[in-house]
């Protein structure tokens, strides 16, 4: 083998973590080194509710499984945020609000297609309320989303209509946060908004994907990882983090 092409061979192992003993020219495994969360990484928890959970009004299958997952992984975040839906009484989103719609049709509004959902979250409803098995002391700040009656919101950083923001963007820059790691329910649509208006605000984006769990409305999971990896969010697993 040339030695320009024994170069390009010891990259291209090297980033599947196999490495050359010194000396000896044998081959042999190393672990990719895991993530340490700093100072200017935050962990952003994604709408672990009650009504998202198996018995919730509109429960993600197997939704509770990321909360042990979040819990184990937390402590090693000095930022984290956690989201809440928060919904009005007849809010725009639930299909009860149109005679003659059922849950996971669509509709048009003022800012475009809407999927229907059963009501779900209502404000100050137990529905409503974080997952009682969440063990997150350390967290900062709760945002609250999709409590304007006419739009829907399933980002963490915007609503629906694209205009209107929560105020996420600008509580992280001023706190110095470059980083974040997202969880929670639902992967394609919370999740993932949430995920790409990281991306769009400049933040290094980790998707930790064994600590979500989706809806998957006719391939939504699969498209919403697509859409992700595309704008370059980076899909890990909880083992990829450094938790010492």
């Amino acid at each position: 083998m040339s030695s320009m092409n024994r170069r390009a061979a010891l990259r291209t192992l090297s980033g599947a973590g196999l490495v050359v003993l010194a000396g000896g020219g044998e081959w042999a495994w190393s672990a990719p080194a895991k993530i340490k969360p700093d100072a200017t990484s935050a962990l952003v928890v994604v709408d672990v509710q009650n009504c998202f959970i198996t018995g919730g009004t509109l429960a993600v299958k197997n939704g509770e499984d990321v909360v042990p997952v979040i819990n184990r992984i937390a402590p090693a975040f000095q930022n984290v945020v956690l989201t809440q839906d928060w919904h009005t009484p007849g809010h725009a989103s639930f299909a009860s609000s149109y005679p003659g719609k059922k849950p996971f049709e669509t509709t048009k509004l003022a800012y475009g297609t809407q999927v229907l959902w059963p009501d779900h979250c209502v404000q100050g409803t137990a529905d409503a309320e974080l997952d009682h098995d969440l063990k997150i002391p350390q967290a900062e700040l709760i945002v609250r989303k999709g409590f304007h009656k006419d739009v829907d919101s399933y980002s963490a950083f915007e609503e629906a209509d694209r205009k209107t923001p929560t105020g996420l963007e600008g509580y992280l820059k001023q706190r110095g946060i470059k980083k974040l790691f997202v969880a929670g329910l639902a992967t394609d649509f919370c999740v993932a908004w949430t995920a790409l208006d990281a991306r769009r605000a400049g933040f290094e984006t980790y998707v930790i994907e064994d600590a979500c769990r989706g809806i998957d409305l006719n391939g939504s999971v699969a498209q919403a990882w697509k859409d992700m990896t595309k704008k370059g969010v980076k899909r890990i697993q909880s083992d990829d983090i450094d938790l010492a």
